[in-house]
């Protein structure tokens, strides 16, 4: 039986939603007669395991009821077993508080339907005659919120995702003849610094480009809400097959949109305009949700903390030759070497930042130690090292900079991380634009869209060279990181050293957990 509207019935019989203790929460009925409140541009397993989640606790709690039109505006992933399950879900979240083990398992039913811009275009810019629509929200990767200034977007579809706003936004106030009550909330979770500010200014700068009327960008700026937003949860998507089989058998049904997550969310909104806070009354379902006039101070903690730690870690995690970050943390040595890394280096870097004391950097910091070593995630370093470097200019080197800043040097660990970077861009190509590198005999991909540019350098660099050619590109990171007085020494060091395989990264890892 695979789960659908259509065994939603048969699927109550064996878990009565209103029983107690029911193995899985399931939608009421009436939620498929909600409106489409939202529009959605991203599909991915995190915006399901986080956005989609609380709107769906909102609807069940009569707070929203609203629906989500989710597009897919890019070729990359599959939504058809979604789709093919009437966008319903079932959403696993586990995790470990102190001795206490958190499950929490329901079938979501925000999303309404599925629309491909590629081929649905016409579709999606119906949406925007819909008076119930209040809410879009994106998440496209970090490189989705990129300025295209020559794109046109009379394109079917416009070919990035603020062009594609644009023309959606165009056709709503074409379609309510600009009238202020038609102007919607706009809710971009990219990991960008201040990303409803910077996307609000591309969508600006597009439309001069593209020559639309000042009355039509008056009302862009003043009847709409561009707000930054910052989110927060680890999800590791769908289960390994085992378990996934596993959950099946013991819930009744199939489900092939399976995703798993941790307990663990927050979605912390910026804004102070009272209507935009009435439009998201969903905001009261969660307690992880915050809808405040300044969230830099949620962003700095999680955006470093969190994001910065996986991202100075994952080649490193991987180059040792963990599959996981649970598999890592069961290790003591890799252990220590992550709450050194989280609670000395980056902790005490990012004090004084955004108000943020010294209580307050430790107190995240452990509990992202806590959420790393929830023995029911098992989240892969390969697919935290997914557009590494570009991670690493936003979440990581803005650390490396404040380190150095208060205390004139940059630490061993940060070193270390950055040189295990360089090293796992160490790659071949096959000729077909695919870059492949190998660890411990394992051939891995490195999907980022600066393979190609680390290939040309070590193709044509070698030791302190090499090390201080990557250090200067300021396309990879903003700044020129050889200005860290001792910082290229320290990576040409410990790169210098595996290379010539004195010692392995575990290894130094080891003598600095000492």
């Amino acid at each position: 039986m695979r789960l659908s509207k259509n065994t939603l019935a048969q699927i109550s019989i064996l878990h009565p939603a209103t029983s107690p203790g029911s193995e899985v929460s399931l939608p009421n009925p009436a939620v498929f007669d909600l409106p489409e409140k939202v529009l959605q541009f991203g599909t991915g397993v995190f915006v399901r395991g986080l956005i989609d989640y609380y709107i769906d606790k909102a609807n069940h709690v009569g707070l929203f009821n609203g629906r989500i039109v989710m597009v897919k505006s890019t070729q990359v992933g599959d939504v058809s077993d979604l789709s093919d399950q009437d966008g319903l879900y079932t959403l696993i979240m586990k995790s470990v508080d102190g001795e206490t083990h958190l499950e929490d398992k329901r079938v979501c039913a925000a999303i309404s339907r599925t629309l491909d811009a590629r081929t649905q275009w016409a579709d999606v810019l119906t949406c925007a005659a819909n008076p119930e629509l209040t809410v879009i929200i994106s998440n496209t990767t970090e490189n989705g919120i990129m300025l295209q200034l020559d794109e046109k977007i009379d394109a079917s579809p416009p070919n990035s995702f603020p062009g594609k706003l644009l023309a959606f936004l165009r056709k709503r106030y074409e379609a309510f003849n600009g009238s202020e009550e038609s102007g919607l909330v706009i809710l971009p979770t990219e990991l960008i610094p201040g990303n409803g500010t910077l996307l609000n200014r591309i969508v600006n700068d597009m439309a001069q480009s593209n020559g639309l009327p000042e009355d039509f960008v008056r009302w862009l700026n003043t009847a709409n809400d561009f707000c930054s937003t910052l989110v927060d949860r680890i999800v590791p998507g769908k289960p390994p097959a085992e378990e996934h089989r596993q959950l099946e058998s013991l819930l009744g049904y199939e489900d092939r949109a399976m995703v798993m997550a941790e307990t663990y969310g927050l979605w912390a909104i910026e804004t102070d305009r009272p209507r935009t806070k009435e439009l998201l009354s969903f905001s009261g379902a969660d307690p992880g949700i915050h809808v405040v006039p300044d969230i830099s101070k949620f962003r700095e903690l999680k955006l470093r903390l969190l994001n910065a730690s996986h991202n100075l870690s994952c080649a490193v995690g991987y180059l040792c030759n963990f599959g996981t970050v649970r598999e890592a943390m069961d290790n003591s040595n890799f252990n220590r070497y992550m709450e050194d890394l989280i609670l000395e280096d980056i902790a005490m870097s990012i004090v004084d930042t955004a108000d943020i004391t010294p209580g307050e950097a430790e107190a995240f910091g452990l509990s992202v130690l806590q959420r790393y070593r929830n023995p029911y995630i098992g989240f892969e370093w390969l697919s935290i090292c997914v557009q590494d470097t570009s991670k690493l200019r936003i979440r990581a080197v803005p650390v490396i900079r404040q380190h150095y800043d208060k205390y004139g040097f940059v630490s061993t660990r940060l070193a270390l991380s950055f040189a295990a970077y360089i090293l796992f861009m160490h790659t071949e190509t096959d000729g077909e634009g695919n870059y492949k590198g190998v660890s411990f005999g394992r051939e891995y991909r490195v999907i980022d869209d600066y393979a190609v540019d680390m290939h040309r350098m070590w193709s044509k660099y070698s030791g302190r060279t090499l090390v201080r050619n990557v250090l200067e590109d300021v396309r990879l990171w903003g700044t020129d990181l050889n200005f860290l007085n001792g910082f290229a020494e320290q990576v040409y060091i410990y790169l210098k050293r595996w290379q010539d395989r004195e010692t392995s990264i575990f290894s130094d890892i080891k003598k600095l957990s000492i």
